[in-house]
Order: structure tokens, then C-alpha cells, then sequence
């Protein structure tokens, strides 16, 4: 509509609940000041007390309320749509629709939809071309034609400054729907001594200033970032947020797990990791993911009695294995078998059955090993070992791994306390970039297999479950100990590419609480072993101690973390490389399961759809091919003589090429 980017953008927190808007002098004139639209609830849901100020804030005494509805605001907006709002307010017309749809929907939701209807009631009494409307005079019960023309536009809204002798405005209270006074500038601002319950967005263009206000929500336990609400902000606005890899985005609610990184702090369900780690197996940390509570014995017993049950996998499900290469790679493998399991148990994959739900993620907990192992042995050529119901879940992994028809296999009982201690540390971790893809594939109502393999998708990525495999690649490029100085020198250069991996962590700032438990696991498995025949691990021992002592990297906080010492514990247990992401995967599907199922539940979830900020080219005509240049050729001399692979512009920079014909 001719509208400019905004030059200016400002957001500016305050704690007031429900304060009236403002629409200072600076910005709409000098009669209409404050507009307040309060939920009825004498008048049933749905109904709002819509009350308008003049000149000041004592006013507000005299100003009359009136109550009207939903639909009401619906019938105003019909009115006026088309015939008077001016280009300043373009996206206007879809306000009511997204403001009113739902409105009955509980007290919380009134109060929602009030302060959005208040922002939009304020624009339209401001309005030059509006506010003289008939329609908007009947419906409010005042006249609001100004008086006189608007002064200056200034670039931030900024309400006038008060005298300090002048009452305070009239606040609403949210949770009451009462109308009351406050005091000024209670609670506002970080350091108010009060919860933000708000922020004000203020930007301008050449139609002027404007501001809109939007919620903030607090986490009700108090632990975490408070978080801005901005899904009515397009509606309200016409912007959306620029957020690439969400890194301060919350994109949904989840009672699962809590990281706190500056304190190095892991909670499921409220438990510290390390109270979970020095007590429960790792089926017992599953059941708390996937039931929201620790089990008690018979349920663990009964839990555990339903994974034995599931563990086995379909007998046709073997000849799928076959069909890989000898060298294919295990991910690979899993990604394929675990989104084909939805074919061979559709009696689980309707996903509005909570039952059938439950049956899924049982299955899923019991088979994951199960296809992990197959995965394995058919890339060695092995024949493929059935589970036992007589072995804990994670010897009965290593007993699948390693075992052989030819000739008993023990498994030993440091090596299954190891892995179990892996298993159960990698089991959740808030909403990583695997656990958000489930959720994201969750909200299309795929089914769970389907979720799970693009969580196991996902996880592939040497940026998130390779992290353990970089560290043992880093070891081998290091080589021997004594030259762990110069790749240190390396690690300390900015200008060298060299990084070492497995140390520090995006998230946690100071230390990594797995890391301290794996630190154990990891000594332990060592006592056990030559490491005089296993110069890799000697190593990375070295290298540990080195990083714990050396100035650099303590100030810094790069200390090792999980992926570093999973990495060499699992190498010291015998697990291949290209094992580790699978092993990942393993642990990971409690707490995908844990977060899909939950996702059922939220009364919010909806279809993921990010949106983008469009970097290509504006609308243009198509042209013919015959018209687009280069040399003509007659299809026969083309088949003849097949043209070379040229770049694509699409993948400039990034080595790849286009081959006509692939």
C-alpha cells in the first residue's frame, strides 16, 4: 500500500497488567487519549466493556462504559472495511477474523482477545479518517472527530511526560477483569521488583509512529526465560519475526526436560540428571520421560516385561536388511528400517488412540536396539543375534552386537554399566534440533515411526548426533601424544581452521553435568584396559589432562564434554565409529517418543510453518525456452553428444555440479 520499511524499531518492556493504551499527543492529536476494552463477565463470555478517555487520565471517572460483543466488533469492521480505512492500515482487514475467532474460550482467552481488540478499537477512534465515523460513534457512545490537526510525527511514541502531582492512570487488572488504580511506574522494567506481563513494540514509517503491545508469558514452574507471545504480530502488524535456527524462539510448552547452561543444570521431570543417573536404569529414566512420573516397582517390572515382550522385530522385517549394501551406513539403515515399521504394525499408528499411542513408543523403546544391532551385522556379513530376555536392556545390546553362534559371549559387566550410563545420559535434552524435527513431523499427524525416522534424520548430521564421531576423527588426525602440542598451538590460533572437538558446549557455559558422570564411566572402563594397546585412548587421556590444566582453555571453559568421553568409552568398549550416531539414536527415542506424545496433548499445537524472508528476485515473465540463448541443437546431436556438467547457480560455492542426464 506505498507503506516504507519502518526506519525505527523499539521494544520497550513493562509489567503493567492491562494498562490503558496510550495514544500520547505526539503522535494522534490532542483529544482521544486512552481506549480500554475490559471482558464482561456479567455479560457472559464473549462480551466486552469498552470504555474511552479523553484529554486525561482523571477523565477516565467520567467516561461511560458499554458493553459489546464479538460479534459487534465484527459488524463495526464490516461497516467501515472498503469505504473509509485508508492505506496507513492496510492489513487491517484481517484483524477481527484473527482476533475474534475463538473468543469464547475461557477467561484467559477473553483477557487475550481484550487487550488485542483494545489495540485494535485504539487505532480506529485515532484515525483521522475514521475517528468521525458514525458507525464508530455509535458504537463506543462518544464522538471522536478531532478537534485539530496532528502535530509533528516523532520517530519513537513516547507518552508525554505526567506531573508528578497528577493521579496515575487507571489500570486493568488481568485475572480479575476488574478495573483499579495503580501506582506510576509499578513494577516496570527489569528492575521494578515485578514480572514483565508485557512488551510494547514501537517502530514508524512516512504514515507515522506506532506501537502495539504484546503478552509475555513466564514458565509457571519459574525456572527458565521469560518469553514474548508474538503470534498475533502479523495480524496485528504486518511483521514477522527473523529468528534463523530459532535460537531464541520457544516453539512450544513442554514438562519433559530443563537445561539451565549457565548453571550447568539437566532436569527430566524436575529430577537432577545426576540423582537419575546414580540410581535408575536406563528403562526406568525411559518410563519417566514417556509417563511423567519415576515408576514404581511393579510398573517398572511391567515395563520392563513389555519391552522384552516388543524386542523382537518381524521376521519379514530381516530380508529388508538384505537389501542394503555390505557398506551402507548404519544411519542409513535406520532411517529406512524404522519409517517402514508403520507397514509392519499399522495397529499402532493411529495417533488420536492414546492406547495405541502407548503401544508405539513401547515398541519403538524395544526394537531400536534390535534394529541397531541387525544393522550391524549385516554390515559385517554376521549372522543376526535374537535378543534375550534374560539381560538388562544394555547388555542385551552388547550381547547382540558382539555375540556369535560359534562360541559363548559374556558380557562384561563394566562394559553394560558404560553403556547403560550413556544410554540414559543421552536420553533428552529440551528441544535440540532432532527432538524439534519429531515435533515438526508430529504436527503434520504423521505416524510415529515416520516421526521417529526423521528425528533419527536429523540426528545423522555431524553437527549434532557426529559430534562423538569428530572427536575420535580429531584424535586420529592428531595421531600420538607428542603431538598434542602443536595441535593445542593449533586449537589457540583464530587464524588456523584446526578446532578440537568435544570440548565446551552451545548450551552449557561453564560444564556440561553428563560430562562429569561420563568423566567416571570413562576412568573406570580405562582401569580395565591396556591402554598400551590402545594408543588412541592413551591419547585422549593425554589430551584430557592437558585441557583441564591449561590456561586457555579453563578460562574460556572449553572443558571436555559428553561427546568426548562417549566417544572414547564407546571406542574402548569396541563399538565402530560409525556405530556412535546409532547408539545416539538408541537413547534418544525416550525422550523423542516422550516429546511426541506430548505433543498430542497441547491444546496450541498446530501445523509447523515457519515463515521466510524472501531473498530472491521480484515477479518477472517467463521466457520461452528457444529464446533464452546458447547454441541450438537438433535432439539427435544432442543424445549424440552429451553436453558437460556445468555449475548450477543454486550450488555456487558449496563444489557441487549438475550433470544433464543424472
Amino acid at each position: 500500500a506505498g507503506r516504507r520499511r519502518p526506519s525505527t524499531l523499539r521494544l520497550g518492556m513493562s509489567s503493567s497488567s492491562g494498562q490503558l493504551v496510550h495514544l500520547g499527543s505526539s503522535y494522534f492529536g490532542t483529544d482521544v487519549k486512552y481506549v480500554s476494552v475490559v471482558p464482561a463477565e456479567q455479560e457472559g463470555s464473549g462480551a466486552f466493556l469498552v470504555f474511552v478517555s479523553e484529554a486525561t487520565p482523571e477523565s477516565r471517572d467520567q467516561s461511560v462504559g458499554v458493553v459489546r460483543s464479538a460479534r459487534e466488533f465484527s459488524e463495526l469492521h464490516a461497516a467501515l472495511r472498503g469505504r473509509i480505512l485508508c492505506a496507513a492500515l492496510p492489513d487491517l482487514p484481517t484483524r477481527p477474523v484473527a482476533l475474534l475467532e475463538g473468543s469464547d474460550g475461557g477467561e484467559a482467552l477473553e483477557f487475550a482477545y481484550s487487550r488485542a481488540l483494545q489495540a485494535y478499537l485504539a487505532e480506529l477512534v485515532a484515525h483521522e479518517d475514521v475517528s468521525g465515523a458514525e458507525e464508530l460513534s455509535t458504537f463506543t457512545g462518544r464522538s471522536f472527530k478531532l478537534s485539530a490537526p496532528p502535530p509533528p510525527r516523532t520517530n519513537v511514541l513516547s507518552p508525554p511526560a505526567r506531573p508528578a502531582s497528577r493521579e496515575a492512570p487507571t489500570l486493568v487488572r488481568l485475572g480479575s477483569g476488574k478495573v483499579g488504580a495503580g501506582s506510576p511506574g509499578e513494577g516496570s522494567g527489569k528492575e521494578g521488583g515485578g514480572k514483565a506481563t508485557k512488551v510494547t513494540l514501537s517502530w514508524c514509517d512516512e504514515s507515522g509512529d506506532h506501537s502495539v503491545e504484546l503478552p509475555v508469558l513466564h514458565p509457571n514452574s519459574g525456572l527458565g526465560n521469560p518469553v514474548i507471545d508474538v503470534r498475533s504480530l502479523n495480524a496485528k502488524t504486518g511483521f514477522f519475526t527473523h529468528d534463523p535456527g530459532f535460537t531464541s524462539t520457544s516453539s512450544c510448552e513442554s514438562a519433559i526436560s530443563f537445561i539451565d547452561g549457565a548453571k550447568g543444570l539437566l532436569m527430566h521431570r524436575g529430577y537432577p540428571i545426576e540423582q537419575l543417573a546414580s540410581s535408575c536404569s536406563f528403562l526406568e529414566v525411559a518410563f519417566l520421560l514417556i509417563e511423567g512420573e519415576l515408576p514404581t516397582a511393579p510398573q517398572l517390572r511391567r515395563f520392563e516385561a513389555e519391552v522384552h515382550k516388543n524386542w523382537m522385530v518381524h521376521e519379514k522385517l530381516l530380508s529388508f536388511f538384505g537389501g542394503f549394501k555390505s557398506d551402507a551406513h548404519p544411519m542409513a539403515i535406520m532411517v529406512s528400517v524404522v519409517g517402514a515399521l508403520s507397514a509392519f504394525y499399522p495397529d499402532s499408528v493411529n495417533i488420536h488412540d492414546a492406547a495405541q499411542r502407548r503401544l508405539s513408543a513401547i515398541r519403538m523403546v524395544a526394537k531400536m536396539p534390535t534394529i541397531a544391532a541387525i544393522a550391524y551385522k549385516t554390515s559385517i556379513g554376521e549372522p543376526v543375534v535374537y535378543p534375550s530376555n534374560a539381560l538388562p536392556f544394555a547388555a542385551n545390546f552388547l550381547h547382540m552386537m558382539f555375540a556369535t553362534p560359534a562360541e559363548p559371549y559374556k558380557v562384561d559387566p563394566v562394559h553394560a554399566e558404560a553403556l547403560e550410563m550413556i544410554l540414559l545420559l543421552h536420553a533428552d535434552h529440551e528441544q535440540n534440533a532432532s527432538t524439534s524435527t519429531v515435533r515438526i513431523a508430529s504436527s503434520s499427524q504423521a505416524n510415529p515411526f515416520a516421526c521417529i525416522a526423521a528425528g533419527i534424520a536429523s540426528l545423522w548430521g555431524p553437527a549434532h548426533g557426529g559430534a562423538n564421531e569428530a572427536v575420535l576423527r580429531m584424535l586420529g588426525e592428531i595421531g600420538t601424544v607428542e603431538r598434542i602440542p602443536a595441535f593445542i598451538a593449533k586449537a589457540k590460533d583464530k587464524a588456523d581452521p584446526f578446532r578440537l572437538m568435544g570440548f565446551g558446549h552451545r548450551v552449557y557455559k561453564n560444564f556440561d553435568p553428563r560430562a562429569k558422570l561420563m568423566q567416571k564411566v570413562c576412568h573406570s572402563v580405562f582401569a580395565g584396559l591396556n591402554l598400551e594397546a590402545h594408543p588412541d585412548l592413551q591419547l585422549a587421556q593425554q589430551l584430557e589432562k592437558i585441557a583441564l590444566e591449561d590456561e586457555y582453555f579453563v578460562k574460556r571453559s572449553l572443558y571436555p564434554n559428553v561427546d568426548f568421553y562417549s566417544g572414547i568409552v564407546l571406542r574402548a568398549l569396541g563399538i565402530p565409529t560409525d556405530m556412535f550416531t546409532v547408539l545416539f539414536a538408541v537413547a534418544r527415542t525416550s525422550g523423542w517418543l516422550a516429546q511426541w506424545n506430548e505433543s498430542f496433548s497441547d491444546p496450541q499445537q498446530r501445523i509447523s510453518r515457519p515463515r521466510q524472508l524472501y531473498s530472491g528476485v521480484a515477479r518477472r515473465e517467463f521466457v520461452p525456452l528457444a529464446q533464452r540463448g546458447g547454441a541450438e541443437a537438433s535432439p539427435r546431436s544432442a543424445e549424440a553428444a552429451p553436453a558437460a556438467a556445468v555449475p548450477s547457480p543454486a550450488f555456487a560455492g558449496a563444489g557441487v555440479v549438475v550433470e544433464p542426464g543424472r
